[in-house]
């Protein structure tokens, strides 16, 4: 084969970045750019749509030009994004008719209330397997039709189109030729049937989404359609929600295999096979991929607030420069100083599922300093991770014996070293970190046979580093008991609003 690389479109909610793998699965480039966070109101987190294409048709072309390839040396596309962040635009003109409402975002927490109130949420959470939230993408896409003069008219008339930013950048590299979404990204909407592997007609109606708003759902590895905005037509082949594509990135597709993403959010997956499982803890179940890369089922934790923690402190806050500089933090005192931080910034996820909550810091003295307060913030990444793998353990009734680790704060060594000390098991990062990237990636090359099959992609996965357990039975049982007050104090302050 004469294209040589892959590209894989890695959408974020903070940053577009786009990273050219080879058949090795190696980084042979890669361009990253960070774009606008609006917070209109206290609770509120938009984006800008077209900020979002221009950043990442941006990232595109400077990961082809930092190594010199040319539209031609692209074998494929694949595209790994923000799931739940809901757009609306004009079929005709392409224009957003209101800016991306974010996943974080809180607005419609009042829509939640008014679906738990009359009992709908248990058929939502029956059908979609998720648990009713905010953070999904039905009730943002409602909200923007009540709100919006004349949206949902224009709707009914089949002149707006609804996607998550996979379906978004798709139509903008097929200049509006194709709309279409994956399973995995549809599974995420609040208004998709995995069951039926269908859109459902009954929560449509009840949240007064017309039918024809929504893009046709397909494989994850199946080529969608061709771009020309780079010159010669390239295949775009490859799409799945950023977790999915991680967990498909690290090999992990078999029942019973698990990983944890650290990223903006941090996001826990277990592949549960051609079976779902429906959680009664506080888990979601959601779809994920198989090996031949078509639908399958997954159990799912999700913390709202992880990477985004390291992110307050540097630009609200102002205690660090950059995010690298939080593990120089962290080694530069032993402990917390019994601080706690709960990042409970945009309501706590999996498995409290409380939306009023609210970020809090307790345990302060007069001898928490800066270093004290930035370790506080990297160490609740990993007590949010514990809670759901205990959770977890729970539901599927198996006992972790070690944790796949990847995304950007797995780099941190500090973080990865007391998430295995308060497990008390293995944390495995691979060599290669940027796997939800990688997913995209291979996902795309199957379905061009850039890569064969699953197994040679199988023989890409190396192990970089691995940290065993470290801590005290002792200790780890203290600092796990003033977490735990730490979070019961949030959710009292929820209680009390």
């Amino acid at each position: 084969m004469d294209k040589k690389y892959i590209m894989a479109m890695d959408q974020g909610t903070t940053s577009c970045r786009a990273i050219l793998f080879d058949q090795q699965g190696n980084i042979c480039s890669m361009a990253q750019k960070e774009f606008p966070q609006y917070y209109p109101q206290p609770g509120w987190v938009e984006h800008d749509p077209m900020e979002i294409w221009s950043s990442q048709l941006s990232v595109s072309t400077e990961a082809m030009s930092k190594i010199r390839v040319s539209p031609e040396d692209i074998a494929a596309i694949g595209i790994t994004n923000q799931r739940e962040t809901t757009v609306v635009w004009e079929r005709e003109t392409g224009d957003p008719v209101y800016p991306a409402i974010v996943w974080q975002c809180r607005r419609t927490a009042d829509i939640v209330r008014g679906l738990q109130e009359t009992g709908f949420d248990k058929v939502i959470w029956e059908r979609t397997g998720l648990v009713p939230d905010a953070y999904f993408s039905g009730t943002k896409i409602k909200w923007i039709l009540d709100r919006v003069e004349g949206a949902r008219a224009r709707a009914e008339r089949g002149e707006l189109l609804f996607g998550t930013v996979d379906t978004w950048l798709i139509w903008n590299l097929t200049k509006g030729q194709v709309h279409v979404t994956d399973y995995t990204n549809a599974s995420r909407t609040m208004l998709f049937d995995i069951h039926k592997m269908q859109w459902d007609k009954e929560i449509l109606e009840r949240l007064e989404i017309p039918m024809q708003m929504l893009p046709q759902v397909m494989p994850s590895s199946k080529i969608y359609g061709y771009t020309e905005v780079f010159g010669p037509p390239i295949p775009v082949s490859g799409a799945a929600g950023d977790q999915q594509a991680a967990l498909f990135g690290q090999c992990c597709l078999q029942p019973g295999d698990v990983k944890n993403t650290y990223g903006t959010g941090c996001f826990l997956l277990m592949h549960t096979g051609d079976q779902p499982v429906q959680s009664r803890n506080g888990l979601l179940t959601t779809v994920c991929i198989d090996e031949k890369g078509g639908p399958a089922y997954a159990l799912e934790g999700s913390v709202f607030v992880a990477g985004a923690a390291v992110q307050w402190l540097r630009d609200e806050m102002g205690l660090i420069g950059k995010a690298s500089e939080s593990e120089e933090c962290c080694r530069a005192v032993e402990d917390t100083n019994g601080a706690y931080l709960v990042p409970a910034f945009t309501g706590m996820g999996a498995p409290y599922w409380e939306q009023d909550a609210r970020g809090i810091l307790v345990g302060l003295t007069r001898g928490v300093n800066k270093d004290h307060m930035v370790r506080a913030a990297v160490e609740s990444l990993a007590y949010q991770v514990y809670d759901l793998i205990r959770t977890m353990e729970k539901e599927a009734k198996i006992e972790l014996r070690g944790l796949k680790v990847d995304g950007g704060a797995s780099a941190n060594d500090f973080l990865m070293q007391f998430q295995a000390d308060l497990l008390g098991a293995c944390v495995i990062r691979p060599r290669c970190i940027e796997t939800t990237a990688l997913g995209a990636a291979y996902l795309a090359g199957l379905a061009v046979g850039y890569w064969k099959d699953i197994k040679e992609i199988r023989r890409n996965w190396a192990v970089g580093s691995s940290f065993e357990p470290k801590m005290g039975v002792r200790e780890r049982e203290e600092r796990l008991h003033g977490w735990e007050r730490a979070v019961k104090t949030a959710m009292y302050w929820a209680a009390e609003r």
